[in-house]
């Protein structure tokens, strides 16, 4: 039995010229996961193979741009305050990708990209937002892992066999006499799994509204991550005494619980069908 999960003792590894960092391979491994799924889904509905790919190329380099701008824009201090370094915002693989702002621009550049699309057999893009959300969640999931070999996302002090150990190096001011904490990316990644399983094989969802699984997709990871945030201990803005994120969560679940009720008790397509799971 661990005594407590350790850290990576490195991000990074060389291959000749050439380095590759675990952050951004857990990114591509995720993408890669959502596209297979997302595509089996979609094809469950009638639609054509291949459709979620070609949306990808365009949705996934908006998403990852979406990300950094919501990370640069929510933490100034950290490229443009004393001792800041602004060339470091395009340095992706040290992390810092938030993800409301890599759904946002990411879920604009696939609705566009859709909509473009000749080959996406007249399916409505809510319908296609729906295969999507649980794969989505994969990939979080999936992406997660990145800060683990990062050594970031995780919160306050934890006496735990599952609790994480963090060197010196990386604890925040204040903490640097505590070596174990919240595996706050474990957390997040496992709930991440949870709420994929739950949108893909729980069999009354099929009859909702298109459109409905995508915003319980919104409200359920907003829920989680909102609980998440109240246990973070990194640098983070704050209104009234909670983390930015907080509030964010908490719109995003009021948001999504609008549109749920607007359009309860309308049956849509066989979404979850076995074909399309």
């Amino acid at each position: 039995m661990f005594a407590a999960i350790p850290s990576p003792t490195q991000s990074q590894f060389e291959v000749g010229p050439l380095t590759f960092h675990f952050y951004a391979l857990c990114i591509i491994l995720g993408v890669a996961a959502a596209v297979l799924i997302g595509n089996r889904r979609y094809v469950g509905l009638g639609g054509k193979s291949g459709v979620v790919g070609d949306v990808a190329v365009f949705a996934v380099p908006a998403g990852v741009i979406g990300g950094r701008l919501y990370h640069v824009i929510t933490s100034p201090e950290k490229y443009f305050g004393v001792g800041g370094d602004p060339v470091a915002i395009f340095f992706i693989w040290q992390g810092g990708l938030g993800i409301w702002g890599a759904i946002t621009l990411g879920f604009a550049a696939a609705y566009l990209s859709y909509h473009r699309n000749p080959q996406n057999s007249g399916i409505e893009f809510s319908r296609f937002a729906d295969a999507l959300a649980p794969a989505l969640l994969v990939a979080q999931a999936i992406g997660r892992w990145g800060n683990w070999f990062n050594k970031e996302l995780f919160g306050r002090p934890l006496d735990a066999p599952w609790a994480l150990e963090i060197p010196s190096a990386y604890r925040p001011i204040g903490y640097s006499g505590y070596e174990t904490f919240h595996p706050v990316f474990l957390y997040e990644s496992i709930w991440c799994l949870a709420v994929a399983a739950f949108l893909i094989f729980y069999p009354k969802l099929g009859k909702l509204r298109a459109g409905s699984i995508f915003s319980l997709y919104v409200a359920l990871y907003s829920f989680g991550r909102g609980l998440i945030e109240l246990i973070r201990i990194d640098e983070s803005n704050l209104i009234l005494g909670l983390r930015l994120n907080v509030f964010t969560s908490i719109f995003l679940i009021l948001a999504a619980a609008v549109y749920l009720y607007r359009h309860r008790n309308i049956q849509s397509g066989k979404l979850n069908s076995p074909q399309g799971n």
